[in-house]
């Protein structure tokens, strides 16, 4: 946690790229634009989303995967405009709890919005969690289009 007496405006940082996640990134994109710049560019894992539009395509596999969730944040340094966050998800998929946890990068810019986030999750422990025949679900409900993966996810080898 970064202590509000140290700088004033890395505290501001840290406390906008907290609520991004636990408001926008937990499922209320209708705020977008109040964390987010028109400039937005999210790396997550091997893809890259771009603009208001690519944030909601990237957030949109969450909310078509787990029937509700939420987002926290459990810990986050910030040096200068730039926010660590380690969070994690807590989702109920076909009855079974799971969390996944991840850390994102956050660069923000002068006007306190997130101009581009560097994100990773850890996908192995939420398959483990999920168990073989959730995760063999999972498979068929992306291979008939039930859960719609974000563009780009499955690149032709």
């Amino acid at each position: 946690m970064v202590d509000p007496m140290t700088n004033t405006t890395e505290y501001h940082y840290a406390a906008q790229a907290r609520q991004a996640i636990e408001i926008v990134c937990s499922g209320d994109v209708s705020r977008m634009e109040e964390f987010y710049s028109p400039d937005f560019v999210d790396h997550v894992n091997d893809m890259i989303f771009r603009g208001y539009e690519g944030g909601r395509q990237s957030l949109a596999f969450y909310a078509t995967l787990f029937k509700s969730y939420r987002m926290g944040v459990e810990e986050q340094v910030t040096e200068g405009n730039r926010v660590a966050s380690r969070w994690l998800l807590n989702g109920t998929y076909h009855g079974r709890s799971v969390v996944l946890r991840g850390i994102t990068i956050s660069r923000l810019g002068e006007d306190g919005r997130t101009v581009e986030d560097r994100g990773h999750s850890d996908s192995i422990a939420l398959l483990a969690q999920l168990g073989v025949i959730r995760t063999l679900i999972l498979g068929l409900e992306i291979l008939t289009r039930r859960v719609k993966l974000p563009k780009g996810v499955l690149k032709a080898a």
